[in-house]
């Protein structure tokens, strides 16, 4: 009992005490809010300190999202808006001399896609199969084992297509950017042009040799998008396009035209393996016309064999036959072992020795050595180079670039050249008539060059401007020697005994040298049925201008140089002749009874004069020709006199139609549809204006 009361004592003490204290501070707060206040400052004090702590907090969030938080969310809004890609860049275009477009490149888009970002592949295979002509299980996978985050569906596709996969709006599904190669006048000058792959990488030709000038090093580039994903491309913003760099070649496009429609028609009618032509200016060493048949069309090379797009006329060494032998002659009159009138014994067209047999087409006894290359005497050349001996024989004919490249910016082989100690009697006496060595069409118009140069060594030139070849002055033979053989290679055409005579000119004296080379069998090791005839030529004859090299292999008609050969020359030379007025179209027209002879009619642009003013030949010829002239190539025949209307066209269209003029339109904005051009459409051509004068605005609408 007294435990159990002193306990109840202990609480009732404690009790006590707190609620003494609850009255003592109800007390104290009665008594001060019974004070008098002012609210008024009260209220505005607790807003002010609200506003402040609100401020306060403001400063410390945004400090913490830029100093703390700024790069990390920097970095997610680029992510998000800005598109960071690989560009190529345009390539550079490639002119001829008077700045026709040879090829340019044109804006095109690929389809390509995202796997990552597609949710069912089997739903875009069904809507992207019809539209670019895949088979959608070929596209489903792809897309299903796709390993990155980016692959093309299909490659450079056409203005149609591109517009149907961006009408349809796949998710994960765009288009890209990329150029096309395109080459206006189809397959003019095609084996040397060359072509390009879909990676925009030359793959032969000057495309190929000259890749890291027209093309350029792929720069990455940064691309904005807008809030629905659409790309717009920052140019203007201080990010220049990459671009190649523009070659402007020696050729003539004119020159082109004429060579091209002699060698098919010649190869045509003889039924040859193939035919090319060179023509060079020879004051400057300018190649003006490069032309090979059967012809390559560099925009659709994958229907093409190496066979056709072969640049036979620089990577093919061949024996050239009688068309080597002004060299040798050069050669012993330089060194003083013959003169022009010294008599050499052709045996009656067959000389026998003990280890060997040279035969003539002709049975000629004691000749003059000016004769011997009339009437090209194997015997009297081979009696010529056995004077010589090996060391000097290959001294000369290296000093001419035989065995050597040209250095013209090709994919040349350097023929055949041995060196001194490996030659034979026999080499010796087979190279003086132009077997035993091997040499490219390229190397021969070399030689001729240097020939017609006066004896000093000039390059050949291919490229205007930059890149030209290191020019390598240096004399091989006197102006007498030069002259000497240059009259003898007159003779050869003017004279009516000479082989050359179909290459007569009726304005103009020419000169030139016939050849017909046996070639070896490969599987035999032997000479066989097969020949090449060839003609080089230039006119005129005292002051040359032009040198033009025409090479038929294996005719199967007829195998003479003279005849299969030398005819092409003439058609050639002749329609040069009144292109570069030398001779007045007038009075060759009259001469061949042109029908439009007596018409006066002004030409309004120089590629008309092969279309509608160059006389025809044909008539002239040994034979009828099987087939008609052909119409100029490419584009130009369908060219107009006024300014094409191209709006809304697509740009490929729309460059083609300038194309067709000479021109190619300076492209602004980023787009495949043109939605203004200057000048306007139906307008003449302007007289001396610039390319940047011609402009297409794009867009992508």
């Amino acid at each position: 009992m007294f435990l159990f009361s002193s306990r109840n004592y202990g609480r009732d003490g404690v009790t006590k005490n707190r609620d003494a204290r609850t009255n003592s501070v109800k007390d104290k707060l009665s008594l001060f809010l019974n004070k008098d206040k002012d609210w008024g400052r009260i209220r505005i004090n607790v807003v002010v300190a609200a506003f402040c702590i609100l401020w306060a907090v403001l400063w410390g969030r945004a400090w913490y999202l830029q100093m703390i938080a700024g790069p990390h969310l920097a970095d997610r809004a680029r992510r998000q808006h800005m598109l960071s890609e690989l560009v190529s860049g345009r390539r550079g275009m490639i002119y001829d001399r008077n700045g026709h477009v040879l090829a340019s490149s044109v804006e095109a888009k690929s389809v390509c896609a995202w796997p990552r970002k597609i949710q069912d592949f089997y739903e875009i295979a069904a809507a992207l199969g019809p539209i670019l002509n895949i088979p959608s299980l070929e596209i489903f996978n792809r897309l299903s084992k796709a390993k990155g985050h980016f692959i093309y569906l299909k490659r450079k596709v056409d203005d149609a297509t591109a517009e149907a996969v961006r009408k349809a709006g796949l998710t994960g599904i765009g288009l890209s950017r990329e150029y096309d190669r395109i080459y206006p006048y189809k397959h003019l000058a095609g084996q040397l042009l060359g072509f390009v792959g879909q990676d925009d990488k030359g793959l032969e030709g000057l495309e190929r040799s000259m890749d890291a000038r027209l093309g350029c090093i792929p720069t990455r580039q940064i691309v904005q998008k807008d809030a629905k994903g659409r790309r717009f491309y920052l140019q203007e913003a201080g990010q220049p396009e990459a671009r190649g760099e523009d070659v402007t070649l020696t050729l003539d496009v004119q020159m082109q035209f004429f060579a091209e429609e002699a060698i098919e028609r010649a190869a045509q009618e003889f039924d040859a393996r193939w035919g090319g032509v060179l023509i060079v200016d020879v004051p400057t060493g300018d190649i003006l016309a490069w032309a090979q048949f059967p012809f390559f069309n560099p925009n659709t090379f994958q229907e093409s064999t190496p066979l056709i797009y072969r640049n036979r006329l620089a990577s093919d060494a061949l024996e050239p036959g009688s068309t080597f032998k002004p060299f040798v002659m050069a050669t012993a009159l330089q060194e003083n072992k013959i003169s022009p009138a010294s008599p050499i014994d052709c045996e009656g067209g067959k000389w026998v020795s003990k280890n060997f047999t040279i035969r003539d087409t002709g049975n000629h006894g004691i000749l003059p050595a000016a004769k011997v290359l009339r009437y090209s005497s194997n015997i009297g050349m081979a009696k010529i180079g056995i004077s010589l001996g090996a060391p000097t024989f290959y001294k000369y004919l290296h000093s001419l670039g035989f065995g050597e490249r040209t250095g013209v910016p090709v994919a040349e082989s350097r023929g055949i050249l041995r060196i001194p100690r490996d030659w034979s009697e026999m080499d010796i006496l087979s190279t003086s008539f132009g077997q035993s060595i091997s040499v490219t069409g390229l190397q021969m118009a070399q030689a001729y060059l240097t020939l017609l140069n006066g004896g000093v060594y000039r390059p050949l030139q291919l490229v205007r401007g930059g890149g030209k070849v290191e020019e390598r002055r240096k004399r091989i033979f006197t102006e007498k020697t030069a002259r000497d053989v240059m009259q003898m290679m007159r003779d050869v055409v003017q004279e009516k005994d000479g082989t050359g005579k179909r290459a007569r000119l009726d304005s103009v004296a020419a000169a030139g040298k016939t050849g017909t080379a046996q070639k070896a069998d490969h599987r035999t090791g032997v000479y066989g049925a097969k020949r090449l005839a060839s003609f080089v030529g230039f006119f005129p004859a005292d002051i040359p201008r032009y040198l033009i090299l025409v090479m038929v292999d294996e005719p199967a008609q007829n195998q003479f140089g003279g005849l299969v050969a030398a005819p092409v020359f003439r058609e050639i030379a002749s329609r040069t002749l009144t292109y570069a007025g030398i001779v007045h179209p007038a009075n060759t027209a009259e001469k061949q009874g042109h029908p439009l002879a007596d018409t006066g009619a002004a030409r309004p642009r120089a590629y008309k004069l092969a279309a509608q003013d160059a006389p025809s030949f044909a008539e002239n010829m040994r034979e009828p020709r099987k087939k008609p002239a052909l119409s100029l190539p490419g584009h130009l025949a369908k060219a107009t006199e006024r300014v094409p209307d191209v709006m809304g066209k697509s740009v490929r269209n729309a460059v083609e139609l300038f194309a067709r003029g000479g021109i190619v339109p300076e492209l602004k904005g980023n787009g495949a549809r043109v939605v203004r051009q200057s000048p306007p459409p139906g307008a003449a051509w302007p007289e001396n204006a610039k390319p940047s004068d011609y402009v297409l605005w794009l867009s992508e609408n």
